[in-house]
């Protein structure tokens, strides 16, 4: 289980995760779907969830590094 404040903090939402074991750590990701979008010429994941701000990603690159 992954405590409430850090779910919402990366946005997580209930649905399939990938967990991967690196060392000592566990990566939790999402599923992706498989499906792309044409945007511009380029192909790229659909948005979905909680939008995230240069603050959000401040903060957490910055939690990171500590």
């Amino acid at each position: 289980m992954i405590p409430r404040e850090l779910r919402e903090r990366l946005g997580l939402s209930q649905g399939p995760v990938d967990v991967e074991a690196d060392g000592a750590d566990l990566r939790v990701r999402p599923l992706a779907d498989d499906i792309l979008v044409e945007d511009d010429g380029w192909l790229v994941i659909p948005a979905t969830g909680s939008a995230i701000t240069d603050d959000d990603v401040r903060t957490l690159r910055d939690a990171d590094q500590r």
